[in-house]
């Protein structure tokens, strides 16, 4: 785990332009909405008619005596409380169903775009950051949306309802307990800014928190390999303290903030029992009029002291709903045009037409002849130069290998060929069309692509063959498998293609887990085959019985190879020796070894290493 700094978080105002984008998740359920909100006014309704009912029966008490008819005030009471139980149960599972519905699709519309972003977004933003915005913070912002949206439609009706019932109960008394919100407004202005600066604080220290622990446990064989345990844990435990320390302090100020509500609250109430009193006992206020101002009194503090929790919440989500919505709605860098949309919109319409023409979607030829690098440029960085001027043209049945040392260029060029990245300057075409006027999809769906380290999901050996191509028949899943030469052990296993292959392939083994992904890969009948050290990590026997599959499927494609066993590439066309982002050598095995060049080094260096080793084996 490596620590990594923060910066300050700007203290901002609540930003309602933000919330109101974020409500794009609540329009779906207007219905629950308009009910969840009938039902807060109900109650807020029958909240307030409680004191009124109580003043009546006090006030008939002591104007009749025993002889008043109680009756009629124990119905309206038990009305009261049917209704108000009635309105509650109805809120609890209108916000329930509002929160899991919000929560739901939050979570799918983040997902989705993550599926669309660019490579750049990943290389800006860590796992952990992304898997704590689509949990706690997708959590909190539907909770506080659902149960937000009827606190705040009860306590604005409860309290509008305590205000006139006051008002016209005793306009003076009313006006008194109201000289108290100019202090309560200047209360909530000064926690909130500090509540909202605390906050971001701690959902920073909550993702560095989720990075660090994700980190670990992916990273656990090589902690394990270099005893990093207690190392690792004083880095964890560092980041737990701050967390620690900035969720102390958020809730620090959440607990002074109520109280400072409730002190006003009693305040108003001890100024209402003080001026209401005298009144009673002078007879200018009746009993009933002043026990329903000392109800109101401490009731209209609840509808505030909600309020100012909703506040309060809305302060302290806003950096969830902030990374939320930045994740939501990022763009991709790399897409098809706005014109692009429109042409391949409109031709989805023409699919069956285009095909016999030999078109794809976007309107050009379905089939690639020629890829063209032409004057590519590229750096991740403005200040750091990975490619420089390189020009290469490839057709269709040719397979090119990269060769050269780690960081010379070999994988951003491949990145750059499957569009994870596009030249910062040059051009890089598809049959003489710049490759940022076809479809991106439709590009990238023709390509066959195996990485070094393979990556299978959890499922079936069938399930991670199918990914390649998710309407594959059995027999097309098991021919891949033959033509890779994983067949065999996929038969060996006690449940053959249905075997179970763990997270992540944990229950393979790294030769068994790569062979399947060249099965994935040539599954789709992919028109470009990329293999980026493909068969450096896997054995010989395994290499052997991929390079026999390889051979075949190479054939008639065009294929991009990047090579750390060089006898893996001596028989493709052309191998290109890349140094710093320059072509050093290019040419045929032969002709490179003929020239005596870094190439020659190279393959000798390697060919002297491997038959040490098969000595020493023998030995």
């Amino acid at each position: 785990m490596i620590a990594k700094s923060q910066k300050n978080s700007n203290q901002q105002p609540l930003d309602w332009k933000l919330w109101k984008s974020l409500f794009r998740f609540v329009k779906p359920y207007r219905r629950e909405v308009g009910l969840l909100g009938a039902a807060a006014i109900v109650t807020a309704a029958v909240e307030t008619a409680f004191p009124l009912l109580t003043k009546q029966v006090i006030d008939a008490i002591s104007e009749d005596g025993h002889r008043v008819d109680l009756m009629p005030y124990v119905l309206a009471y038990v009305a009261l409380l049917f209704m108000i139980g009635v309105s509650i149960w109805s809120f609890i599972r209108l916000a329930g169903k509002l929160r899991t519905y919000i929560s739901h699709d939050i979570r799918q519309a983040g997902f989705e775009n993550l599926q669309h972003l660019s490579f750049s977004f990943y290389d800006k933003h860590e796992t952990g950051w992304l898997i704590s915005r689509m949990t706690s913070d997708c959590a909190r912002l539907s909770n506080i949306m659902a149960w937000g949206i009827l606190d705040i439609v009860w306590g604005l009706t409860f309290m509008m309802g305590i205000m006139i019932a006051m008002l016209c109960l005793h306009f003076y008394l009313g006006l008194l307990v109201l000289s108290v919100l100019p202090v309560l407004a200047w209360v909530s202005v000064i926690f909130s800014r500090r509540l909202l600066k605390s906050s971001r604080a701690v959902r920073k220290a909550n993702s560095q928190l989720t990075s660090d622990f994700n980190e670990s446990l992916m990273g656990v064989s090589t902690t394990k390999v270099f005893t990093r345990e207690d190392e690792n844990l004083e880095e964890f435990q560092t980041d737990s303290l701050d967390m620690y320390q900035k969720s102390m302090k958020n809730a620090l100020l959440s607990a002074l903030y109520l109280p400072v509500v409730m002190i006003l609250g009693s305040v108003s109430t001890a100024l209402i029992l003080g001026v209401g009193g005298l009144q009673v006992s002078k007879e200018t206020l009746s009993l009933g009029t002043l026990i329903a101002f000392m109800a109101y009194a401490r009731q209209f503090f609840n509808p505030v002291q909600e309020l100012a929790r909703i506040f309060a919440e809305l302060q302290m989500a806003q950096a969830s709903a902030e990374r939320i919505m930045g994740l939501v709605n990022a763009e991709a860098e790399i897409k098809d045009s706005a014109e692009l949309v429109t042409v391949i919109e409109e031709n989805k319409s023409k699919a069956e037409a285009l095909k016999l023409e030999d078109k794809a979607v976007d309107g050009y030829s379905r089939t690639i002849d020629q890829v063209k690098f032409e004057n590519v440029s590229f750096a991740y960085k403005d200040d750091k130069m990975v490619l420089k001027d390189f020009d290469l043209t490839v057709q269709k049945g040719e397979s090119i290998a990269f060769v050269g040392s780690t960081g010379s260029g070999k994988s951003t060029l491949i990145s750059l060929l499957c569009r994870f990245y596009e030249p910062t300057n040059g051009r890089i075409l598809i049959n003489s069309v710049d490759y940022k006027k076809r479809g991106l999809n439709w590009f990238q769906s023709n390509l066959g692509i195996v990485l070094q380290t393979p990556h299978l999901f959890r499922g079936t050996i069938a399930d991670n063959i199918r990914y390649g191509k998710l309407i594959a028949t059995e027999d097309e899943i098991i021919a891949a498998a033959k033509l890779v030469g994983a067949h065999d052990f996929i038969e060996a296993l006690p449940e053959g293609y249905d075997s179970e292959v763990g997270e992540g392939g944990n229950r393979l083994s790294t030769g068994e887990k790569q062979l399947l992904s060249f099965a994935r890969a040539i599954l789709g009948d992919p028109q470009i085959l990329i293999m980026d050290e493909a068969t450096s990590s896997i054995d010989t026997e395994t290499e052997r019985k991929i390079q026999d599959g390889t051979d075949v499927l190479m054939n008639g494609r065009m294929s991009f190879i990047i090579a750390h066993r060089l006898s893996t590439i001596r028989n493709v066309d052309r191998i290109l020796v890349i140094d710093q982002g320059f072509v050093k050598e290019q040419g045929s095995h032969e002709e490179l070894m003929a020239l005596g060049g870094h190439y020659h080094e190279l393959y000798t260096r390697q060919s002297l290493e491997r038959s040490s080793l098969v000595q020493h084996s023998w030995a």
